[in-house]
């Protein structure tokens, strides 16, 4: 698994509190073998979701999940929710091994008020896009990156964008008896500072560990 930090300055604060989901540029990458920094924030401000093209006729909604912990912090996922629509999605519409946008439309984006852990990446308070790479009979791989402001599609994963990368980390997945009509985010809390972030759509179920840090 690979990991790398990247600050949070009071700049970059200003913008996870106040932009909208793709919004603000991304802080410069911190030297490797630089710790995670201090912040103090306000971990009740949860930012609202805002795509970067509002006005544009969308096939797929879009939406928003929190993510409420039991010890008082709370954070913001944003999402495309693509429909079946009669199709085989995973192995089909949506291939294996291979990069998957994670949804629809704006890249899927995390706003952190406070640093966590996220399938094992760490990651300073700040915004955070996520893309995956589905597997057919094993843990998918979960992406962390730090560009928020790019189309979410997969040919708009560059070298550059790529190379923002935070890190990548392993999440579970599981067959799912019904199936689900549009990909959906939801949290499931496991007390105190941690829980999970469901992906679910067709028959699948991923399960993304998280946990807030002190």
């Amino acid at each position: 698994m690979r990991t790398s930090f990247w600050p949070a300055s009071a700049q970059s604060l200003l913008v996870v509190l106040t932009a909208a989901c793709g919004g603000g540029a991304p802080p410069a990458a911190t030297p490797a073998g630089d710790t995670m920094a201090a912040v103090e924030v306000d971990p009740s401000v949860v930012v609202a979701c805002v795509p970067q093209r509002p006005n544009m006729e969308r096939a797929s909604a879009y939406d928003s999940t929190t993510i409420d912990l039991t010890s008082g912090l709370h954070a913001r996922i944003c999402y495309g929710r693509p429909a079946m629509r009669e199709r085989e999605i995973f192995g089909g519409l949506v291939p294996y091994d291979q990069l998957w946008r994670t949804g629809a439309n704006e890249p899927t984006t995390l706003h952190l008020p406070f640093a966590a852990e996220i399938a094992g990446v760490r990651v300073v308070p700040g915004h955070v896009s996520l893309y995956t790479i589905p597997r057919a009979e094993q843990a998918w791989t979960i992406i962390v990156n730090r560009a928020t402001e790019q189309w979410g599609h997969e040919s708009a994963y560059t070298p550059e964008v790529e190379a923002q990368e935070v890190g990548r980390g392993p999440a579970p997945a599981e067959r799912l008896d019904a199936p689900v009509e549009s990909f959906t985010i939801r949290w499931e809390s496991a007390g105190g500072r941690a829980g999970e972030l469901l992906m679910e759509w067709e028959r699948t179920r991923v399960r993304i560990p998280f946990r807030a840090l002190p």
